[in-house]
């Protein structure tokens, strides 16, 4: 007989039909009732067994451990489900030992217990939850762009360029470090490495991504990034995935339409499509948060404050307004922010969630920000102080998007380029674009993971990536 998922079984209004099926004991009650779960859904479903079934079997039926069992779903006796299955066949797949097993799952173990057993994590229903909603929003991100005739682009992962201009990148090399070959002014002769010049894990596919948007117009990216920042923080990972669209033809305003949309798409979809994940997950963090002293409470709970985004029109403003709304602002005046505030200057997440949750209470589109504070590519305003750039701030996590359009014209971007140290040279490749058919065009970026976070409710984001790499720490 074929197996069949426990949600499926779930969803279904007959009973009386025979089933196969297989997962893990999360509970063993009386020698009779099991709760099995197999992943497909947040709810266990109860198997009613023989009471003269084997022993040697019983002292197996242990929590972790594995089964499979055929049967027949009948309407439950019992409170607390609608239907169960009556077992007819009980096979032990894997035993579990259960002195030794990390997992009892009787008592919540700590988030920060679970990180250091990551390996065994999924297993839980926080994080069963977590990584179910985390399929469905890249689920969404494909169904957004696809649905709307974008390009899915694979942009590369080894790189030589750096796309922020950072110098935070992760090397890869073949070359033996031990005994490096050496150029005659000491420095390591790169051309004797595999691709014949220094390359490294790349911070984005943007620049990549123009490229196809020359040709197909409306492209996105969805993959990997590496950041080889030394930030051992809640909000900071060495790998992460990043969703890039690019779009010629686009401007600043067509820019912040595109991210709004997308924005609203994927959270909406996650709603209709993990409710009961969301449920469990919402009903998590308010019972944290009656942890938590009165005046750190957060005043939305999740299923509002995703709410609170998809009903608010996002508010537009200026870098400038933003920095005259902050030093005008009680928090300011009264020496609250840990942060300075002048012009000129990037904001930080207390300024950006001032204003997301205190000052607009919705989600805010902050534009033409210092061109000094900003990547070589973005389109310089006609200010001659700032360019066309745009973050999207929301409750909770402050900045989630960073975009702009991009400088399209190729003496503005030499020159640009020159003023930062970018070799123009180096870069051929990505100049051709403004001499062959430049277009104005425009794009941003998305942490997948800060996305995962707002949608989850999870405060740190090593929580929300299935193996997580930070500083010190690379298991698996």
């Amino acid at each position: 007989m074929a197996r069949t998922k426990i949600k499926d079984i779930l969803k279904r209004e007959d009973t009386g039909y025979p089933v196969n099926i297989k997962g893990w004991v999360r509970s063993f009650r009386n020698n009779q009732f099991i709760a099995l779960n197999d992943g497909s859904c947040m709810s266990n479903l109860q198997v009613v067994i023989d009471l003269g079934a084997d022993e040697n079997l019983l002292r197996n039926i242990t929590t972790g451990a594995s089964l499979s069992i055929d049967g027949t779903v009948i309407a439950s006796q019992g409170k607390g489900q609608r239907v169960e299955v009556k077992a007819e066949k009980v096979e032990l797949l894997g035993a579990c030992d259960a002195e030794k097993f990390p997992l009892q799952l009787k008592n919540r173990p700590s988030l920060e217990y679970l990180r250091e057993i990551a390996h065994l994590r999924f297993r839980t229903n926080t994080f069963g939850a977590v990584f179910r909603v985390r399929h469905t929003l890249a689920f969404a991100v494909h169904k957004f762009f696809n649905d709307r005739g974008f390009v899915y682009l694979h942009t590369p992962i080894i790189t030589s360029s750096d796309a922020e201009g950072a110098g935070e990148m992760f090397r890869v090399t073949t070359l033996n470090m031990d005994n490096p070959p050496h150029n005659e002014d000491g420095s390591i002769n790169f051309k004797e490495d595999f691709f014949g010049r220094s390359t490294n894990l790349t911070v984005s596919g943007q620049l990549e991504a123009e490229l196809g948007a020359m040709a197909f117009s409306d492209v996105y990216t969805f993959g990997p990034t590496f950041r080889s920042e030394n930030s051992n923080t809640a909000r900071h990972l060495a790998e992460f995935w990043m969703i890039e669209p690019e779009v010629a033809f686009n401007d600043i305003y067509d820019n912040m339409d595109l991210a709004e949309d997308f924005i609203r798409y994927v959270i909406a979809y996650a709603m209709e499509h993990s409710k009961e994940d969301l449920d469990f997950l919402a009903t998590r963090l308010a019972d944290e948060e009656k942890q938590k002293p009165q005046n750190e409470r957060s005043e939305m709970g999740l299923v509002e404050k995703l709410e609170f985004v998809l009903n608010n029109k996002f508010e537009r403003i200026t870098y400038t307004q933003a920095v005259d709304i902050l030093l005008d602002s009680p928090a300011y005046k009264k020496k609250k922010f840990q942060y300075d505030v002048k012009w000129g200057i990037d904001l930080q997440s207390e300024h950006e969630r001032y204003l997301v949750e205190k000052h607009f209470k919705k989600p805010v589109i902050v534009t033409a920000y210092p061109k000094e504070i900003k990547a070589f590519y973005m389109r310089q305003n006609d200010d001659g102080k700032t360019v066309a750039a745009m973050d999207i701030l929301v409750p909770g996590i402050g900045e989630m998007v960073g975009g702009s359009q991009r400088e399209e014209r190729l003496e503005k971007l030499e020159q640009r380029m020159n003023e930062m140290h970018i070799p123009t040279d180096e870069m051929y490749w990505y100049l051709d674009t403004r001499r062959y058919g430049a277009v104005p065009h425009a794009g941003f970026g998305l942490g997948f993971e800060r996305m995962v976070q707002f949608v989850t409710g999870m405060t740190n984001i090593r929580d929300v990536i299935p193996f997580p790499r930070t500083p010190k720490n690379a298991e698996f």
